[in-house]
């Protein structure tokens, strides 16, 4: 089965480098192509994309084609105001720091796609369960945002095996941040979006 391919179009190689590894994080399942303009993506079987993550002034020029696409299209924005986004699209902003960002594709992600409902099935390898019970109960409330002390506290376990829990997650997981723990939690459903 190929996986869905997502298309990123914007002139902006580094914001489009960004957006690939944190879509890449949200979305495993997707294959995730850059293109640095409409032309480009159109050249290559622009009609095979699952979603297009665009660009404004990309959107703009060529507004029939998005237009068409509405559903596929979300809108790449430098600001939060809903007066200054383009209002029969979906938009995120890009311009808010890591965790915000990657909380919006979430929402995103779930609002659209009613937890993967509407998705190919996850691969076999990535739906497996890496985690204990235990290892679960932390990892959820590490990305519910409270500190080590806390989640001992929480779960009547010394702060030593918090932290021993907490390196063993990372291990498993081979993540490095809070922000990729929060994906691989929400994408698991081990924690509700509204939550963190």
């Amino acid at each position: 089965m190929q996986r869905p391919k997502i298309a990123i179009i914007d002139p902006n190689t580094l914001a489009v480098l960004g957006l690939k590894t944190i879509l890449q994080n949200v979305m495993p399942i997707l294959t995730v192509e850059t293109f640095g303009s409409f032309a480009e993506m159109e050249a290559n079987n622009a009609d095979s994309f699952f979603h297009y993550f665009v660009a404004t002034n990309v959107v703009l020029a060529n507004r029939p084609f998005f237009t068409d696409n509405r559903h596929k299209t979300i809108v790449l924005t430098t600001s939060n105001d809903p007066n200054s986004q383009l209002s029969d699209f979906h938009c995120v902003c890009i311009n808010q720091d890591e965790e915000q960002l990657v909380k919006s594709l979430l929402f995103l992600e779930q609002s659209a796609h009613a937890h993967g409902k509407n998705l190919p099935p996850v691969p076999k390898v990535l739906n497996a369960k890496l985690l204990s019970d235990r290892e679960i109960e932390v990892l959820s409330l590490i990305v519910e945002g409270f500190i080590n002390k806390e989640i001992a506290d929480k779960l009547n376990i010394g702060l030593s095996t918090v932290i021993t829990h907490r390196k063993n997650i990372m291990d498993k997981l081979g993540l490095k941040s809070v922000s990729a723990l929060t994906i691989y939690a929400v994408m698991h459903g081990y924690v509700d979006i509204n939550k963190i």
